[in-house]
């Protein structure tokens, strides 16, 4: 995955000495893999406020960090209700403080319990398929002697 770069001054993305380092939609996009329409959508759900001028967007630090822990998120199988919750504990104390991690273990711990619950359901499922294939298998077996 390339990292984002800085652009010339005449793009919209550019950034003068010292200033916050900004990004478009198409740089967010390219670099995190996604379509701008996924970013759109992501602005819509509030997980992501990019600054406007005009019809651009611009998206600064705040907002990529936003986009990889929804994307993060998404991955492990957390719901856009559980990403806000985890991203506005981050908006909170960037760095991560103690109830921000709490938080997340708790989650994750949530995950993994209904992953685990579903890993049964799945061989449970895995088992009676070879149950009634064995039934099919015997009762074809059975016809085929017969005939």
């Amino acid at each position: 995955m390339a990292t984002p770069h800085r652009t010339s001054k005449s793009s919209s993305s550019s950034t003068t000495s010292g200033a916050a380092r900004t990004y478009t939609i198409g740089e967010l996009a390219r670099h995190f893999g996604i379509t701008s329409r996924t970013i759109r959508f992501y602005e819509q759900e509030g997980l992501l406020e990019p600054e406007r001028r005009g019809q651009t967007r611009i998206y600064r630090d705040r907002e990529r960090v936003r986009l990889k822990l929804t994307l993060r998120g998404k991955r492990l199988g957390f719901s856009l209700a559980e990403i806000r919750e985890v991203v506005t504990l981050y908006d909170a104390m960037p760095d991560g403080d103690i109830q921000q991690l709490r938080r997340l273990m708790e989650l994750l711990a949530e995950k993994r319990t209904e992953m685990q619950r579903r890993l049964e359901d799945i061989k449970l499922m895995q088992r009676e398929l070879d149950d009634v294939e064995n039934q099919c298998r015997e009762a074809l077996d059975t016809l085929l002697e017969r005939h």
